[in-house]
């Protein structure tokens, strides 16, 4: 039974991004007092605590800088008057349960010289953010016909004991070939292999893709939200540091 599975008090998907930043994706951190987030050009999930004080909204808008936008994936609580929400949607988060994981023969493991490639998939496809670094997170495997990428899946968050498949998308010209299908299973294959559990998040507006994750096996655990909010026009001297 993975991590997180039946024990008391909140569970480590809840906040997935601390469990993550605070677990084994500690060595991305970047941290202002109690708040975490990756490096800009990693991923814009950011951590704040379960129920975040009035100094972890200071600590993230000097973390961010005056008026930044500042995402908020997955974050349900109370945003302080002096943050402006420009963006929301909800979302849902889905975890595996009886997903039936294979490796695919035609998946290649992409490396950091794939990135160009993977950068430009999303940009057409847009699945969630992607970003020059996002590749350092975990494994991504693609699919190419004619030595082009058309599909790719991969690991994103990692809280202890779970992984977080992202980046599933496929080229428009190869849809309806169960291509994303197929590199969901695969992903989640290696997750098994090391004895951890997959899940994913996507919008609560992207039934398609909801429908494809419950044929695969996975279910509903919670509904969530991705907002983004403008931070107040606070000045901080001091720069995000690598968590020691």
């Amino acid at each position: 039974m993975s991590a997180g599975h039946g024990a008391s008090g909140p569970h480590v998907l809840d906040n997935p991004a601390l469990a993550s930043l605070t677990g084994p994706h500690a060595r991305f951190a970047e941290r202002r007092g109690r708040v975490l987030r990756y490096p800009l050009d990693v991923s814009p999930w950011l951590a704040l605590p379960d129920e975040p004080e009035t100094q972890d909204w200071a600590d993230l808008a000097a973390l961010a800088g005056p008026g930044a936008q500042v995402p908020l994936p997955g974050f349900r609580g109370r945003v302080p008057d002096d943050w402006e929400i420009t963006f929301h949607i909800d979302g849902v988060q889905l975890v595996d349960d009886g997903l039936e994981a294979a490796p695919d023969p035609e998946a290649v493991r992409l490396t950091a010289a794939d990135v160009p490639e993977m950068l430009d998939l999303v940009a057409r496809t847009r699945p969630g953010p992607f970003l020059p670094r996002t590749i350092e997170l975990g494994t991504y495997l693609g699919i190419r016909r004619d030595g082009a990428l058309v599909a790719m899946a991969g690991e994103r968050l990692h809280p202890p004991g779970w992984t977080e498949i992202s980046a599933v998308c496929t080229d428009p010209a190869f849809r309806g070939q169960g291509l994303a299908g197929r590199l969901v299973r695969a992903v989640a294959h290696g997750i098994r292999e090391r004895g951890e559990t997959p899940f994913l998040h996507t919008g609560a507006h992207n039934t398609g893709a909801i429908r494809l994750y419950e044929s695969l096996g996975f279910r509903l655990r919670r509904r969530t939200a991705f907002l983004e909010a403008r931070a107040p026009q606070t000045l901080g001297e001091e720069r995000a540091v690598p968590v020691a």
